[in-house]
This record gives C-alpha cells, sequence and structure tokens, in this order.
C-alpha cells in the first residue's frame, strides 16, 4: 500500500489532525516522505468534497471550503432533530464505562465516532478532559448537562448501572487477557 494511502487511512480513523512527526513514526519512514506523500493526497483532494487541513506541523482531513452550506446544514439538522442512534449508543457506552477515549469508543462501537462526539459535546451531554496517562489525547466523559437533560443526580441512578457497569468492566477485562 501507499504511504499517501497508509496516512489517508490513518487520517480518517483517527479523526482529529495527526503530527507530520507522528505519521512518520508510525509508518517509519523520514519525514520527507511524510511531507511528499501529504502533498500528492492533498493535491488529488482537489475538486473533491475533502480537504487537507495543515496548521503547526500537524495535518487532517476536512470538508472542502465549497461544502460548507451544506455541511451547515446537516449540523444544524442534527441538533434540531432528537438524538440519532449513534448518538444514543455512544452515550449509553460512555455513561456505563467511561471515561473513554475516542479510540476506546471507536473500539466498542466497531465505527469512527468523531462526529458523534462532537454532536454530543456541542449538545453539552459529554466532556472532554485531558487523558491522565497520554498528553497527547482526551478522554470523554458525562457531563452535568447530561444528567440534567436526563433527571437524574447522579450517573448511578441509570437503569441497571450497577449491574450493566459491573458487566461492562468483565467484558473489558476479558478482552485484555486475550490480546
Amino acid at each position: 500500500m501507499q504511504t499517501k494511502s497508509i496516512i489517508e487511512a490513518l487520517l480518517f480513523m483517527h479523526g482529529e489532525a495527526m503530527e507530520l512527526q507522528e505519521l512518520a513514526r508510525l509508518l517509519a519512514v523520514p519525514g520527507e516522505e511524510i511531507r511528499k506523500a501529504v502533498n500528492q493526497l492533498a493535491h488529488e483532494y482537489q475538486n473533491r468534497g475533502l480537504v487537507l487541513v495543515e496548521k503547526d506541523g500537524a495535518v487532517e482531513i476536512g470538508s472542502h471550503p465549497d461544502a460548507h452550506a451544506y455541511v451547515e446544514k446537516l449540523i444544524k439538522s442534527e441538533f434540531s432533530e432528537g438524538l440519532s442512534r449513534s448518538g444514543l449508543e455512544t452515550l449509553a457506552i460512555i455513561a456505563y464505562k467511561g471515561p473513554l477515549s475516542r479510540p476506546e469508543i471507536d473500539y466498542i462501537r466497531g465505527v469512527n465516532s468523531s462526529f458523534t462526539l462532537r454532536n454530543l459535546l456541542m449538545r453539552g451531554l459529554i466532556e472532554r478532559t485531558p487523558h491522565p496517562h497520554d498528553a497527547r489525547s482526551y478522554q470523554y466523559r458525562i457531563s452535568f448537562q447530561f444528567l440534567q437533560h436526563f433527571g437524574l443526580s447522579k450517573l448511578d441512578e441509570l437503569p441497571e448501572y450497577e449491574s450493566l457497569q459491573k458487566e461492562v468492566i468483565e467484558i473489558a477485562e476479558e478482552k485484555n487477557e486475550n490480546t
């Protein structure tokens, strides 16, 4: 697989900006090769719905500025409607297992959760805090607004909270033992 294709896959799955140095480390290739591949990818994205956004030695995939009106319409429709199935699923995962990093949430759900997490953050139902063991990432947890929205005074008032939390922990420990 070509370097630019691997970079594209990593950026898509990561869902956030990645340092060019980190990409070079992950792919075990020189920084010049990463720069060349990023430039090729940016060129291929011309006249497409996606662009590569670069800032301070980092790069991420974004929507093309010409599609802004449509992207904005999509986001507004997400907020005017109730929570989507993916939003509810993500909230449940965070409520019963959180705090979690985005890759952990993605692993549990089996899909990229970036858009859903952003939606939940903008609604104020979750909050993002620095990861205590990795200064480069964040963890997501339930917010006070979530508790207020669902009429709860604390998380353990969620239906079957204790039994489901124990079950989730057992499943996670089982997965860790098998890997």
